[in-house]
C-alpha cells in the first residue's frame, strides 16, 4: 500500500508557487534597473530587454562599455555650441600678487 502523497504534493504545489513568484520579481527588478542604465546613457530603455537574450546580452553589453554614449554626445555638442557663442570665459579684475592696503594712521599694531 502506499501513503497518502496529499501533503507532500501541497508542500510541492507551494514551493512551486513561492519559487514562481520570486523568479518573476527578480525578472521584473532586473528589467526595471537594465532599462533604467540604458535610458541614463541616452539609449532606448528597451534595450535593456536584449540583456535577457543570449549572445545579444555580451554584444549589447560591450556596446554600452566601449561605445560614446548619446548623451555624452551631445552633452559635448552642447559644449561645443556654448564656447562658440562665449569663446572666452568670465573676466575677473586683475590683482597684482601683494596687494597694498590703504594705511591708516590711526592704528597701532
Amino acid at each position: 500500500m502506499y501513503p497518502n502523497d496529499s501533503g507532500s504534493s501541497g508542500a510541492l504545489g507551494t514551493l512551486l508557487i513561492v519559487y514562481l513568484v520570486i523568479l518573476l520579481v527578480t525578472v521584473i527588478f532586473g528589467i526595471i534597473v537594465w532599462w533604467k542604465i540604458f535610458s541614463k546613457a541616452g539609449y532606448s530603455g528597451a534595450m535593456g530587454l536584449l540583456m535577457f537574450v543570449p549572445i545579444a546580452n555580451l554584444i549589447v553589453l560591450c556596446v554600452l562599455a566601449f561605445a560614446e554614449w548619446p548623451i555624452l554626445r551631445e552633452l559635448k555638442q552642447l559644449r561645443q555650441m556654448r564656447n562658440q557663442q562665449y569663446p572666452q570665459g568670465p573676466q575677473y579684475p586683475q590683482y597684482s600678487q601683494n596687494p597694498q592696503y590703504p594705511q591708516n594712521p590711526e592704528y597701532r599694531g
